[in-house]
């Protein structure tokens, strides 16, 4: 069996590379757009949310867009103000994307929260809750909506 070389090795690294960074390529781009566009100002070139526009509810994404706007500038109390559940999906995204790209890197399974058993059902279950609490009528669930 040969044994790799170096020119090799980085060969293999590339190719193993090129989605992850493609998708951070791709991230990076609407990170751009969202900060071009500001969603905090009224009126702005970024849409309003479909569901808050036609049936007028608060949906478990309302404020995502002012989320990731408040993160790119470092201000998280106004993160948690627009999205509260929202700013611990960006952690575990990031942390999902690592564990991609190590995987790929490896050329082996690493393990990850996203493959668990209860990820789904635990998500599910937490954006119900998010968008049945976001949406009660009375103090203090209002301050949620955004």
């Amino acid at each position: 069996m040969e044994r790799p070389t170096l020119s090799s090795n980085l060969r293999r690294g590339s190719r193993a590379l090129g989605p992850p960074m493609a998708a951070l390529a791709g991230l990076a781009g609407c990170c751009a757009v969202v900060l071009w566009a500001d969603p905090t100002t009224p009126g702005g070139a970024l849409p309003v949310c479909p569901t808050k526009a036609l049936l007028g509810l608060t949906c478990p994404a309302c404020g995502g867009l002012r989320m990731v706007y408040s993160l790119l500038h470092a201000d998280v109390p106004a993160a948690l103000h627009y999205n509260a559940l929202g700013v611990p999906a960006a952690v575990l995204f990031v942390w999902g994307m690592l564990t991609w790209t190590l995987t790929r890197l490896r050329g082996r399974p690493v393990a990850g929260w996203q493959h668990q058993r209860w990820t789904s059902p635990a998500f599910a279950v937490v954006l119900l809750a998010w968008f049945v609490v976001r949406n009660l009528p009375f103090a203090p669930f209002v301050e949620l909506r955004v």
